[in-house]
């Protein structure tokens, strides 16, 4: 992690169950790939996952079990800072700063706050209310310079964006960039697999709507094999998918995985059937999908190693924030 590297990236994933294709596809795949370009900084985000209630045996689990998924998919601990966030306290020091920073009226645009409260607003939690501005300390704690972000998501980095606009101005200083969204080049937007208008989710009832990053070899082909389709061929054309969200789907999780577009994929497989199409997709993700499987078994085996690998990673990570945090305490006017 040297002069070289073309910036910073921060980027955190929730320990909330089993991670899926989708989050491999959507996130951790162009996490992979952007290590060799940029100094990366990932976060198990065990901070935002208490803004909704958490049984504390499972919480832990689920904390090891993210890390070693992003251990096992690619994540390498040699050339990325890999932590839980609890383990660095200025994330929440410069979280309770940024809350004396940002508006009311900026919380209140965000509408991932109205999505998860849902009808019972005035019995959530403060921490759900306030989530964001501890995600522009996430970022900020590093003065990382690119975030990478999914649709859903863009509200958040803007805010953050406001956030350190805001504080550089208060205090008559350019301390802060304002970090830049990074395009996730791999990216595919993975939907259920037996509906195709329905994002790819781990909180769906049905098992079979998705494929879980732990999911063995036999379970992966045979998800892909029952997955839901409709009658007709493959077009020859991309145009020809449209009004076929099942159809797009599957083509998307081929390109996603092979990294060849679309189009390719159906100037081949066009005309033929998805009793052709689903056995080749099926060896597809079994092959990049079952030895992630295996390797994060295998990690779980020694939870003694995973807690030693994040606990390194937050040393390295409070080397960066400690001194921003220093120079933020500085600049605010807090003594010492």
């Amino acid at each position: 992690m040297g002069e070289a590297k073309t910036g910073r990236i921060f980027s955190g994933v929730q320990p909330t169950g089993n991670l899926h294709l989708g989050n491999y596809l959507g996130a951790i795949k162009n996490w992979i790939a952007l290590q060799d370009e940029f100094e990366c900084i990932y976060c198990v985000v065990d901070l935002h996952a208490i803004t909704v209630p958490q049984e504390p045996v499972i919480l832990r689990r689920a904390i090891r079990e993210v890390a070693a998924c992003l251990i096992a998919s690619g994540i390498n601990p040699e050339k990325s800072i890999l932590f839980n966030q609890s383990r660095v306290p200025q994330h929440a020091e410069l979280a309770w700063i940024f809350n004396c920073v940002a508006r009311l009226g900026w919380l209140n645009r965000m509408t991932q706050f109205k999505e998860k409260a849902g009808k019972n607003r005035e019995n959530a939690t403060v921490g759900l209310y306030a989530y964001p501005t501890l995600m522009a300390a996430d970022i900020l704690a590093y003065r990382a310079t690119h975030v990478p972000v999914g649709e859903d998501q863009k509200q958040h980095l803007e805010l953050t964006r406001d956030i350190a606009a805001a504080f550089n101005s208060m205090f008559d200083s350019e301390f802060f960039p304002l970090p830049e969204p990074q395009i996730q080049k791999t990216a595919a937007r993975v939907m259920s697999l037996r509906d195709g208008s329905s994002k790819m989710s781990k909180s769906d009832i049905s098992d079979a709507t998705r494929i879980n990053l732990t999911d063995s070899a036999d379970e992966i082909a045979q998800k892909i094999k029952r997955a839901k389709t409709d009658p007709e061929p493959l077009p020859s054309e991309a145009k020809g998918l449209e009004g076929r969200p099942e159809a797009t789907n599957l083509v998307g999780i081929f390109s996603g995985l092979s990294g060849r577009p679309a189009e390719d994929i159906l100037s081949e497989y066009g005309g033929q059937g998805f009793g052709v199409f689903k056995p080749v997709l099926a060896e597809l993700c079994v092959s990049q999908i079952a030895p992630i499987s295996l390797e994060m078994n295998k990690l779980l085996e020694q939870p003694d190693e995973i807690d030693r690998l994040l606990e390194k990673g937050a040393a390295q990570a409070q080397a960066i924030a400690a001194p921003i945090l220093a120079e933020v305490k500085q600049l605010v006017g807090f003594s010492g």
